[in-house]
């Protein structure tokens, strides 16, 4: 891997434009088993997913689904891409019928040496803008990683506590694939279960990470209603895959914060999160 061809990809830029339309609000609410609400006009923290979306053409996809390598990204040879995390600022809401801009940068590129082989970590900053100014920024965390190497040793989990509040999923496939519909996301490992299961190794679908901070930052949500999310930040410490059911918990910190985490069926975190609310 050519560290300094990967790393000469710092500083692109890339800027986008939509429009807050109601149809993905609607229909993430039903994908979600949230109930109708035709009266939301405002976005929800993280809800910003649904615009902006991806538009490669067929024959510009890779063998797993998504674009082809290069382009914005870097061109990164490692075959499995995951989105690894990410930190949110909100400055202020994002309203329906918003004509609205992001501003793409990567930040950073990074090759390291992991006990599976090396690493590649790519950090893009986004910038998303409405008619009133700077409304969100987030730092957005991608990790490549080698194949699988088969008989290797699963990495140590960390136990989860149940929490102050508990929610708990069951996954499936039609779940996964409205979730990748939405965010138009080509994403094998999402939706085909002989691509995830013979090519990249592993036992099931796999959960989108975006979806699961979605719904941690959904939980932490309703614990402050009324309340204004001043940041969000999620880390992705192992896949969850379609298996089994999987808790969404979290706790109160103070009156205007939560720890949020996933628990799998194993009673592992697989995801980290805060959200902190303006007091």
């Amino acid at each position: 891997m050519d560290t300094d061809e990967l790393k000469a990809w710092t500083g692109r830029t890339e800027t986008l434009n939509d429009v807050v339309t109601a149809a993905p609000m609607r229909m993430l609410r039903a994908t979600l088993d949230l109930p109708p609400d035709d009266s939301l006009q405002t976005l929800p923290p993280l809800w910003h997913w649904l615009y902006f979306l991806p538009s490669a053409r067929q024959s510009e996809l890779g063998p797993d689904g998504h674009p082809q390598r290069g382009g914005f990204l870097p061109p990164v040879p490692l075959p499995r891409r995951m989105w690894a995390g990410g930190q949110l600022e909100f400055f202020a809401p994002l309203r329906l019928g918003d004509a609205i801009t992001r501003a793409s940068t990567i930040d950073d590129v990074t090759v390291k040496s992991g006990r599976s082989g090396e690493l590649c970590f790519v950090r893009v900053r986004h910038e998303v803008s409405s008619p009133r100014g700077l409304a969100l920024r987030e730092f957005h965390d991608i990790v490549y990683r080698p194949d699988a190497v088969p008989g290797a040793p699963a990495p140590a989990a960390e136990p989860a506590p149940d929490g102050q509040w508990r929610e708990r999923v069951v996954p499936d496939d039609v779940l996964l694939f409205r979730y990748s519909a939405l965010t138009f996301n080509g994403h094998r490992i999402h939706y085909d279960r002989r691509y995830v299961t013979q090519v990249e190794g592993y036992p099931g679908l796999i959960v989108h990470g975006p979806l699961l901070a979605t719904l941690l930052a959904g939980l932490g949500g309703r614990q402050f209603p009324g309340g204004e999310a001043k940041s969000f930040s999620f880390r992705a410490l192992k896949p969850v895959f379609d298996l089994h059911a999987f808790d969404v918990c979290g706790s109160a910190d103070g009156n205007a914060a939560a720890d949020l985490w996933i628990r799998d069926a194993e009673g592992h975190k697989t995801m980290s999160a805060r959200i902190e609310f303006r007091a």
